[in-house]
């Protein structure tokens, strides 16, 4: 049985500011993280946590309210820093391609590394699974992630912006959208009319 190279489910929610006005030093910092781990098609792990942001710690009524997050859980989460870490052995440990839906994710920690003067954690393959979808079904534009599940006719995994439910319905539009290319590649089936040449038959009785 061939062996399949993992693949690393991510997904990180990040602080708003209140309005429209961005304050000039505001930027989106990572305050939970989701993700899994799968080998051959199966979850070997799933981790989950808060993360408490750096620069600006108290978050805003619209980040709670969007999220559905209070400030107590992310007060109790991690530090930025044990986040790196664990991002850090886990692509030393397996390494894999990691999975994203959109490109938002991999560029908020790249920004929050920068931030923080710490070194990226991943060097391997990255996939954006939603331009993946995009290209598959032909979308002129990009899907979210919750309506790209529903239009298969299922339904998200537990809580939309929860990071490790959001990391697990990118795992599963995944698998959608895998199933859906092997049907594809499939090559079709000859039928009778394939094999056998009619029109050879049909002059033996011509008259």
């Amino acid at each position: 049985m061939k062996t399949e190279s993992p693949l690393v489910f991510v997904d990180f929610e990040f602080t708003m500011p209140e309005g429209k006005t961005t304050p000039k030093d505001f930027y989106p910092e990572i305050i939970e993280v989701g993700l899994i781990l799968v080998q051959n098609g199966e979850i070997q792990h799933q981790f989950s946590s808060y993360v408490v942001p750096v620069t600006h710690k108290v978050l805003t009524d619209r980040c709670k309210t969007f999220l559905g997050i209070s400030q107590s859980q992310v007060d109790g989460g991690m530090r930025f820093e044990e986040l790196i870490a664990i991002l850090g052995d886990i692509e030393k440990g397996v390494p894999g391609k990691i999975v994203t839906w959109g490109n938002m994710d991999m560029r908020v920690l790249r920004l929050n590394c920068e931030k923080n003067n710490v070194t990226f954690p991943f060097r391997g393959q990255f996939l954006d699974l939603s331009m993946e979808y995009k290209k598959f079904f032909g979308d002129r534009n990009q899907t979210g992630l919750w309506k790209a599940v529903e239009e298969y006719g299922n339904k998200g995994t537990g809580k939309h912006h929860r990071a490790l439910d959001d990391a697990l319905t990118t795992f599963h539009i995944y698998n959608l959208v895998e199933k859906d290319k092997r049907y594809l590649a499939k090559p079709t089936p000859t039928t009778i009319g394939d094999r056998i040449d009619f029109s050879k038959v049909l002059n033996k009785f011509a008259t």
